[in-house]
């Protein structure tokens, strides 16, 4: 069998003032043993994180080794390429060539972005693939240009790192998307005006790590979207905003496919979602191998949903006979409140009903569970239950 390639795209487009805490510390993933229950969920392989200087293999996915030590990776200063981080100038092109030099070493790198000080950018492309392990170091503040037409040939991309492999964000600083600019001319507030080029984060990845996310979006908080696999998200603060999405998928009869995902760590607070998984009537594919645990909510319309019958447009979708298979999804220790009176809704396909969702240790209040054409396992205490 042929060995995969942990080669991926990922699209980061920021809308309002986001703050990525992203950082490396000592993590034990215990608890819910996915070797108990086979036929829910397989083990997959993958990172572990021991402190900041070495990341060794563990659980989640099929990284290559790291080899990412301290005395052997070779530091790359963003400044050191005319970057002037006074929030003015744009250094756009410094980045680019930062990246360029990082992209073509053999050793492992280092990007540094220094602390104390503001990035202006325009969009841009960090394009792979590269000859070694590459982590970016974010210790400023990232801003995006608030001049619309910065964007024209760009779509909805700001920050876009296409076919690298083994990439790590880190660093404790912060991403600014300067989304009021787009949140005013977006089609969600005035509809004569055209959808804006930034929404929020939409993750298309394979093989990467996030730790430490703070973000006050007005969309979805974290948006995992077809071509995602073996993705990892920890300490995830979220509110207000739509809550933590895999999808929308399948859209316009397509095809998706997401699997091998860990969310393990989060609070989320107003949110009109907690952890949703949505997919479009008539889509195919599948949402496979999902794992939320340790999440903690706070007021949240819809604490755990998943919506196969997704339908984000001003006419009623028809109803179609095909669906992407959502299957083997755990929620583990998962509490809080809810702010409508369903905390708990599956609403799964009739031909291709939700297969393998364990719910363990959920303690959501008085609200009620509905459960539609689902197969689920209850373990320990689970409240509200499906009936």
């Amino acid at each position: 069998m042929a060995v995969e390639k942990n080669t991926f795209s990922f699209i980061l487009i920021v809308l309002p003032l986001i703050s990525c805490c992203v950082s490396l510390h000592t993590q034990e993933d215990s608890g819910y043993d996915f070797r108990a229950f086979p036929s829910y969920v397989r083990l997959i392989e993958g990172v572990k994180l021991h402190n900041s200087s070495k990341i060794e293999i563990g659980r989640y996915s099929h990284f290559n080794k790291f080899r990412i030590l301290a005395a052997s990776t070779k530091t790359i200063n963003v400044h050191n390429f005319g970057a002037q981080g006074d929030g003015s100038t744009d250094d756009t092109k410094a980045f680019q060539k930062a990246w360029e030099e990082a992209c073509s070493s053999s050793s492992a790198v280092n990007v540094l972005v220094p602390k104390g000080k503001n990035y202006l950018l325009k969009p841009i492309t960090f394009s792979g693939p590269c000859k070694s392990e590459i982590t970016i170091q974010i210790a400023g503040t990232l801003v995006a240009s608030n001049d619309r037409s910065d964007y024209s040939k760009y779509g909805r991309h700001w920050l876009l790192f296409d076919s690298v492999q083994n990439l790590i964000v880190e660093g404790g600083g912060t991403i600014n998307g300067n989304g009021n600019v787009w949140w005013q001319n977006s089609c969600k507030i005035n509809k004569a005006k055209e959808a804006a080029p930034l929404s929020d984060w939409r993750l298309i990845f394979s093989g990467d790590i996030f730790d430490q996310v703070c973000n006050s979006t007005r969309d979805d908080c974290i948006s995992i979207v077809s071509g995602s696999k073996k993705v990892r998200a920890t300490d995830i603060t979220c509110g207000p905003g739509h809550g933590i999405s895999i999808g929308s998928l399948g859209s316009g009869n397509s095809e998706a496919y997401v699997s091998d995902i860990v969310l393990n760590g989060a609070k989320l607070s107003g949110t009109t979602n907690g952890l949703r998984i949505k997919t479009w009537q008539g889509g195919s594919g599948s949402a496979s191998n999902i794992k939320f645990r340790n999440v903690e909510m706070q007021n949240v319309k819809n604490p755990i949903i998943i919506d196969q019958s997704y339908c984000d447009q001003s006419k009623p979708c028809k109803e179609q006979g095909s669906a992407v298979q959502v299957k083997n999804v755990v929620y583990q220790n998962i509490k809080g409140t809810s702010a409508s009176n369903v905390a708990i809704d599956f609403d799964c396909s009739k031909k291709y009903p939700c297969q393998g969702i364990v719910l363990q240790n959920v303690n959501l209040g008085s609200a009620k569970a509905e459960c539609n054409n689902v197969n689920f396992k209850s373990i320990g205490t689970v409240t509200p239950h499906c009936s």
